[in-house]
Protein backbone atom coordinates (compact mmCIF):
# COMPACT_ATOMS: atom_id res chain seq x y z
CA UNK A 1 0.00 0.00 0.00
CA UNK A 2 1.43 3.31 -0.96
CA UNK A 3 2.37 5.67 1.91
CA UNK A 4 -0.47 8.46 0.65
CA UNK A 5 -2.81 5.63 1.28
CA UNK A 6 -2.00 4.45 4.72
CA UNK A 7 -2.10 8.00 6.04
CA UNK A 8 -4.79 9.43 4.24
CA UNK A 9 -7.86 8.26 7.04
CA UNK A 10 -5.35 9.20 9.78
CA UNK A 11 -5.21 12.96 8.74
CA UNK A 12 -8.15 13.98 10.92
CA UNK A 13 -6.46 12.47 13.97
CA UNK A 14 -3.07 14.29 12.92
CA UNK A 15 -4.93 17.68 12.69
CA UNK A 16 -6.75 17.33 15.86
CA UNK A 17 -3.58 16.53 17.10
CA UNK A 18 -1.86 19.81 15.56
CA UNK A 19 -4.05 21.75 16.98
CA UNK A 20 -3.67 20.99 20.21
CA UNK A 21 -0.14 21.32 20.04
CA UNK A 22 -0.31 24.62 18.51
CA UNK A 23 -2.76 26.56 20.07
CA UNK A 24 -5.43 27.31 17.18
CA UNK A 25 -6.74 25.87 13.85
CA UNK A 26 -5.29 27.67 11.24
CA UNK A 27 -1.90 26.95 12.65
CA UNK A 28 -1.95 23.52 13.52
CA UNK A 29 -3.49 23.07 10.17
CA UNK A 30 -0.34 25.00 8.54
CA UNK A 31 1.46 22.40 9.75
CA UNK A 32 0.26 19.42 8.57
CA UNK A 33 -0.05 20.94 5.35
CA UNK A 34 3.86 21.47 5.94
CA UNK A 35 4.21 18.00 6.96
CA UNK A 36 2.53 17.07 3.75
CA UNK A 37 4.76 18.71 1.40
CA UNK A 38 7.83 17.59 3.01
CA UNK A 39 6.74 14.06 2.28
CA UNK A 40 5.96 14.34 -0.66
CA UNK A 41 8.91 16.36 -1.65
CA UNK A 42 10.74 13.43 -0.20
CA UNK A 43 9.01 10.23 0.32
CA UNK A 44 12.19 8.38 2.20
CA UNK A 45 11.69 10.73 4.96
CA UNK A 46 8.66 8.37 6.36
CA UNK A 47 10.15 6.28 8.98
CA UNK A 48 8.60 3.06 7.55
CA UNK A 49 9.93 1.04 10.52
CA UNK A 50 7.22 2.51 12.69
CA UNK A 51 3.52 1.57 12.19
CA UNK A 52 1.87 4.25 9.84
CA UNK A 53 -0.22 5.99 12.46
CA UNK A 54 3.21 6.32 14.44
CA UNK A 55 5.53 6.96 11.97
CA UNK A 56 2.93 9.95 10.79
CA UNK A 57 3.16 11.43 14.11
CA UNK A 58 7.03 10.52 14.30
CA UNK A 59 7.45 12.33 11.38
CA UNK A 60 5.37 15.76 12.34
CA UNK A 61 7.06 16.16 15.93
CA UNK A 62 10.38 15.73 13.53
CA UNK A 63 9.57 19.11 11.49
CA UNK A 64 7.97 20.47 14.01
CA UNK A 65 10.88 20.57 16.14
CA UNK A 66 12.77 22.32 13.12
CA UNK A 67 10.34 25.56 13.45
CA UNK A 68 11.50 28.92 15.04
CA UNK A 69 7.90 29.33 16.19
CA UNK A 70 6.85 26.20 17.81
CA UNK A 71 6.39 27.87 21.33
CA UNK A 72 4.63 30.91 20.82
CA UNK A 73 1.94 32.00 23.23
CA UNK A 74 -1.56 31.43 22.16
CA UNK A 75 -3.11 34.68 21.22
CA UNK A 76 -5.02 36.67 23.59
CA UNK A 77 -8.89 35.50 23.26
CA UNK A 78 -7.17 31.75 24.09
CA UNK A 79 -9.14 29.70 25.67
CA UNK A 80 -8.39 28.46 29.54
CA UNK A 81 -7.62 24.80 28.13
CA UNK A 82 -5.16 26.24 25.50
CA UNK A 83 -3.64 28.51 28.00
CA UNK A 84 -3.28 25.63 30.21
CA UNK A 85 -1.38 23.69 27.44
CA UNK A 86 0.91 26.57 26.53
CA UNK A 87 2.54 26.18 30.40
CA UNK A 88 3.38 23.28 29.02
CA UNK A 89 7.34 22.85 28.27
CA UNK A 90 7.63 21.65 24.97
CA UNK A 91 8.54 17.90 25.63
CA UNK A 92 6.72 17.37 28.16
CA UNK A 93 3.26 19.00 25.94
CA UNK A 94 4.29 16.68 23.26
CA UNK A 95 4.09 13.43 25.43
CA UNK A 96 0.97 14.55 27.69
CA UNK A 97 -1.19 15.16 24.24
CA UNK A 98 0.20 11.54 22.53
CA UNK A 99 -1.06 9.79 25.79
CA UNK A 100 -4.19 11.82 26.78
CA UNK A 101 -5.84 13.01 23.79
CA UNK A 102 -4.27 10.82 20.94
CA UNK A 103 -4.31 7.48 22.93
CA UNK A 104 -1.07 6.21 22.29
CA UNK A 105 -0.10 3.30 25.47
CA UNK A 106 2.89 4.55 26.65
CA UNK A 107 5.26 2.29 24.84
CA UNK A 108 3.91 3.93 21.49
CA UNK A 109 4.40 7.41 22.75
CA UNK A 110 8.12 6.59 23.20
CA UNK A 111 7.80 5.28 20.11
CA UNK A 112 7.02 8.33 18.41
CA UNK A 113 9.12 10.51 20.52
CA UNK A 114 12.09 8.13 20.09
CA UNK A 115 12.81 8.25 23.73
CA UNK A 116 12.83 4.98 26.30
CA UNK A 117 10.23 4.18 28.41
CA UNK A 118 11.52 5.44 31.56
CA UNK A 119 12.16 9.03 29.63
CA UNK A 120 8.55 8.82 28.28
CA UNK A 121 7.31 8.02 31.24
CA UNK A 122 9.14 11.25 33.40
CA UNK A 123 7.90 13.23 30.64
CA UNK A 124 4.58 12.19 31.65
CA UNK A 125 5.60 12.94 35.05
CA UNK A 126 6.72 16.16 34.65
CA UNK A 127 3.16 16.87 32.57
CA UNK A 128 1.35 15.97 35.74
CA UNK A 129 3.55 18.15 37.89
CA UNK A 130 2.90 21.40 35.00
CA UNK A 131 -0.45 21.11 35.20
CA UNK A 132 -0.94 21.11 38.90
CA UNK A 133 0.59 23.91 38.79
CA UNK A 134 -1.82 25.58 36.82
CA UNK A 135 -4.81 23.54 38.54
CA UNK A 136 -4.00 22.17 41.47
CA UNK A 137 -7.17 20.87 43.65
CA UNK A 138 -8.22 18.75 46.00
CA UNK A 139 -9.24 14.98 45.39
CA UNK A 140 -11.74 12.54 47.46
CA UNK A 141 -10.43 8.93 46.95
CA UNK A 142 -13.12 6.33 47.73
CA UNK A 143 -11.78 2.93 48.13
CA UNK A 144 -12.14 0.22 50.31
CA UNK A 145 -8.43 -1.17 50.07
CA UNK A 146 -6.62 0.53 52.36
CA UNK A 147 -3.28 -0.38 50.37
CA UNK A 148 -4.94 0.51 47.04
CA UNK A 149 -6.27 3.96 48.96
CA UNK A 150 -2.46 4.40 49.91
CA UNK A 151 -0.92 4.20 46.35
CA UNK A 152 -3.60 6.15 45.14
CA UNK A 153 -3.02 8.58 47.78
CA UNK A 154 0.49 8.97 46.80
CA UNK A 155 -0.36 9.37 42.89
CA UNK A 156 -1.77 12.27 43.85
CA UNK A 157 0.50 14.02 46.08
CA UNK A 158 3.21 13.14 43.94
CA UNK A 159 1.24 15.46 41.32
CA UNK A 160 0.86 18.14 43.71
CA UNK A 161 -2.98 17.57 44.73
CA UNK A 162 -4.40 18.06 47.87
CA UNK A 163 -6.43 14.83 49.28
CA UNK A 164 -9.27 15.66 51.43
CA UNK A 165 -10.04 11.99 52.93
CA UNK A 166 -10.57 8.66 51.65
CA UNK A 167 -13.95 7.33 52.02
CA UNK A 168 -14.78 3.04 52.52
CA UNK A 169 -18.27 3.41 52.14
CA UNK A 170 -21.50 5.20 50.26
CA UNK A 171 -22.14 7.01 53.48
CA UNK A 172 -18.47 8.16 53.98
CA UNK A 173 -17.97 9.47 50.88
CA UNK A 174 -21.67 11.58 51.11
CA UNK A 175 -20.27 12.88 54.79
CA UNK A 176 -16.42 13.45 53.08
CA UNK A 177 -18.34 15.05 50.56
CA UNK A 178 -20.33 18.11 52.18
CA UNK A 179 -17.29 18.82 54.67
CA UNK A 180 -14.54 19.19 52.35
CA UNK A 181 -16.50 19.48 48.59
CA UNK A 182 -13.10 17.95 45.99
CA UNK A 183 -12.41 19.46 43.01
CA UNK A 184 -11.60 15.47 41.71
CA UNK A 185 -13.31 12.24 42.62
CA UNK A 186 -11.01 8.92 42.45
CA UNK A 187 -13.78 6.08 42.74
CA UNK A 188 -13.73 2.53 42.94
CA UNK A 189 -17.53 0.77 42.68
CA UNK A 190 -17.35 -2.07 44.95
CA UNK A 191 -17.12 -0.92 48.85
CA UNK A 192 -16.22 -2.48 52.22
CA UNK A 193 -20.12 -2.69 53.92
CA UNK A 194 -21.21 -4.07 50.10
CA UNK A 195 -22.17 -0.55 49.08
CA UNK A 196 -21.56 1.62 46.00
CA UNK A 197 -18.91 3.66 44.65
CA UNK A 198 -21.24 4.13 41.70
CA UNK A 199 -24.33 5.22 44.10
CA UNK A 200 -22.25 7.55 45.82
CA UNK A 201 -21.07 9.30 42.95
CA UNK A 202 -24.79 9.53 41.64
CA UNK A 203 -25.70 11.51 45.06
CA UNK A 204 -22.74 13.57 45.07
CA UNK A 205 -23.16 15.17 41.37
CA UNK A 206 -26.65 16.04 42.45
CA UNK A 207 -25.14 18.40 44.67
CA UNK A 208 -21.60 19.21 43.18
CA UNK A 209 -20.05 19.59 39.29
CA UNK A 210 -17.12 17.55 39.61
CA UNK A 211 -15.31 15.39 37.49
CA UNK A 212 -14.88 11.85 38.42
CA UNK A 213 -12.31 8.67 37.46
CA UNK A 214 -13.30 5.40 38.25
CA UNK A 215 -10.67 2.74 39.06
CA UNK A 216 -12.37 -0.21 39.26
CA UNK A 217 -11.72 -4.19 38.40
CA UNK A 218 -15.45 -4.29 37.55
CA UNK A 219 -15.22 -1.90 34.71
CA UNK A 220 -18.40 -3.80 33.05
CA UNK A 221 -20.88 -1.94 35.45
CA UNK A 222 -19.82 1.14 34.15
CA UNK A 223 -20.62 0.50 30.29
CA UNK A 224 -24.69 -0.27 30.91
CA UNK A 225 -25.25 3.72 29.64
CA UNK A 226 -26.48 4.86 33.39
CA UNK A 227 -24.92 8.35 34.24
CA UNK A 228 -22.29 9.44 35.58
CA UNK A 229 -20.75 8.06 32.05
CA UNK A 230 -17.40 6.93 32.53
CA UNK A 231 -15.48 9.57 30.50
CA UNK A 232 -12.37 8.17 32.57
CA UNK A 233 -12.22 4.42 33.95
CA UNK A 234 -9.39 2.47 34.86
CA UNK A 235 -9.18 -1.18 35.39
CA UNK A 236 -7.74 -2.45 38.11
CA UNK A 237 -4.75 -3.67 38.77
CA UNK A 238 -3.40 -0.48 37.47
CA UNK A 239 -0.77 1.26 36.14
CA UNK A 240 0.76 4.21 38.26
CA UNK A 241 1.42 6.05 34.73
CA UNK A 242 -2.19 5.51 33.58
CA UNK A 243 -3.86 6.85 36.84
CA UNK A 244 -1.08 10.12 36.53
CA UNK A 245 -2.49 10.56 32.75
CA UNK A 246 -6.30 10.34 33.66
CA UNK A 247 -6.18 12.56 36.47
CA UNK A 248 -3.67 15.04 34.34
CA UNK A 249 -6.35 15.22 31.63
CA UNK A 250 -9.65 15.20 33.55
CA UNK A 251 -8.47 18.44 35.67
CA UNK A 252 -6.59 19.61 32.45
CA UNK A 253 -10.02 19.98 30.56
CA UNK A 254 -12.39 21.01 33.60
CA UNK A 255 -12.01 24.94 33.36
CA UNK A 256 -13.39 24.63 37.41
CA UNK A 257 -10.95 22.44 38.94
CA UNK A 258 -8.66 24.57 39.99
CA UNK A 259 -11.12 26.57 42.15
CA UNK A 260 -11.47 24.38 44.39
CA UNK A 261 -7.48 23.72 45.40
CA UNK A 262 -7.10 22.94 49.17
Amino acid sequence: MSISREIAPLLPYLRRFARALSGSQASGDAYVVSTLEALIADPTIFPKALPARQALYNLFLRLWSTTADQDRSPAGGASAVERNLNALTPRSRQAFLLRTVEGFPLDEVAAILGLSAGETEALLDQAGREIAEQVATSVMIIEDEPIIALDIEALVEDLGHAVTGVARTHREAIALMRERPPGLVLADIQLADGSSGLDAVNEMLKEINVPVIFITAYPERLLTGDKPEPAFLITKPFQPDTVKAAISQALFFDRKAGSRAA
